[in-house]
């Protein structure tokens, strides 16, 4: 049976010269620089306004101060944004691209001579026994909570994970009324140390993070410390912390657990970007190995908002043929590159974690995969045949990178659509489908 849909016929479809996918820091600064060459440009993004993640915020609220100036500026520029909108694949046909998406519940498709991918990064939770409890969540979830308004007075947090996201949140925490016990981080005090020394050419981002560890003076901050396991019957009710001689436990209501960013590369990769080490590989102009498609921010190495606007700022330019103007720029992002990775090396997730899990631990949250289902002689492929590990709503996000850090795998491969997606999405891009008749 051969089904033709209608559905392809009700799609929506735009022509422009650059389309930018991600409207936080990276894809607005890559969209006001393209627009200043009279481009046509369009940002698709899947939340309700610009900012991204890092400077997400309710409707009717007021974004953070750094990122006034940068909403201001994306909204000021010419570039049509286009939210509600998720990105499923991305292909060149003759001259340039095409985007295939779903806006709201209905199919969109863009045509551009260039793409700009701002896609960001999102958490890497690592499994540990309990981690699946009501009331366990990522740093970054408890934050994006925060920001919609959620209220956490009086709640008992814990916080545990690794790197500079648990400073920021726990400060929030603390001014929201929440009852913070402890912060947890897994790096050993002398890294950490370092690290902070090492903040003495950045002295903005060492006077940022006294800020926020002044936000929370009250509560305890332990370093090379992690979470053995949480406990409960319906929710979190206690957790056991352990710095690898001694174990504490303590009765909570929220733990917050988060070790570090992870790229998202998904498009990029679906697109034939080279990728090395999780990360896509870009030249001097921020484009990538496929000519025409540029990437800025998170997916070329986690290294937070202000790299990510220098990167898309030097991107857009180059995409709209304004590469002359983006060598004033260079420097700084040389400074911050140098800077995240001395940040990536101090805050690596050690190597005890990988002890944590028990036989009966869920590994795949999706598709409740134990611990003892998965043969670490395996790749991510035959974990995905053998027992779905990776194959359920998250398609893989969660799971996936965790598994490469417990065993040591390679990423599998990445298909279109690149996440869950109605049917008259998949059928609008590819109008005649093929399909058995049951």
């Amino acid at each position: 049976m051969t089904i033709t849909a209608d559905f392809a016929r009700a799609e929506q479809t735009e022509t422009v010269d650059v389309a930018i996918v991600g409207a936080g820091p990276a894809g607005m600064a890559a969209a006001a620089a393209a627009a200043r060459g009279g481009q046509r440009v369009v940002v698709l993004d899947q939340g309700f306004g610009p900012g991204g993640q890092i400077w997400r915020h309710a409707p009717g609220t007021q974004p953070v101060a750094e990122a006034r100036p940068w909403i201001a500026r994306l909204v000021g520029s010419t570039a049509a944004r286009r939210f509600h909108t998720a990105v499923v694949d991305l292909r060149r046909t003759g001259q340039g691209f095409v985007l295939d998406a779903e806006q709201g519940s209905s199919p969109y498709r863009v045509h551009a001579a260039r793409v700009v991918l701002a896609t960001g990064a999102r958490e890497l939770m690592l499994p540990f026994p309990g981690w699946t409890l009501p009331g366990v969540m990522g740093v970054g979830g408890a934050q994006a909570l925060l920001k919609m308004g959620t209220p956490m007075a009086g709640k008992r947090v814990v916080i545990a994970g690794s790197g500079p996201l648990l400073l920021p949140v726990a400060a929030a925490l603390a001014k929201a009324g929440a009852q913070l016990l402890l912060v947890a981080e897994q790096a050993d005090f002398g890294v950490v140390a370092r690290f902070g020394a090492s903040l003495w050419r950045r002295p903005s981002m060492l006077a940022q993070a006294v800020k926020y560890r002044a936000g929370f003076l009250r509560a305890r901050y332990a370093t090379g410390t992690w979470v053995r396991a949480a406990e409960g019957t319906s929710e979190v009710q206690r957790v056991t912390i352990t710095d690898g001689r001694r174990s504490e436990t303590l009765a909570c209501d929220l733990l917050c657990v988060g070790h570090g960013l992870v790229p998202s590369t998904e498009l990029a990769r679906v697109a034939g970007c080279a990728v090395s080490r999780g990360t896509v590989v870009v030249s001097e102009s921020q484009e990538t190995s496929v000519p025409g498609v540029y990437c800025a921010g998170e997916p070329t190495g986690i290294g937070g908002a202000d790299l990510a606007l220098i990167e898309g700022e030097i991107a857009g330019l180059w995409a709209a043929g304004l590469g002359a103007d983006a060598g004033r720029l260079y420097a700084e992002r040389a400074a911050r590159r140098r800077a995240a990775v001395s940040m990536e090396r101090a805050f690596a997730p050690r190597a005890e974690l990988r002890d944590v899990c028990t036989n009966d631990t869920t590994i795949c949250r999706c598709e409740d995969v134990p611990r003892s289902a998965i043969d670490p002689s395996w790749s991510s492929r035959q974990a995905k045949l053998y027992t779905r590990a990776g194959m359920g709503p998250c398609q893989g996000r969660v799971c996936g990178v965790a598994l490469e850090f417990l065993f040591g795998w390679a990423p599998d491969t990445v298909r279109p659509p690149i996440e869950p997606v109605l049917l008259s999405t998949i059928v609008a891009a590819a109008p005649t489908v093929a399909a058995h008749p049951s």
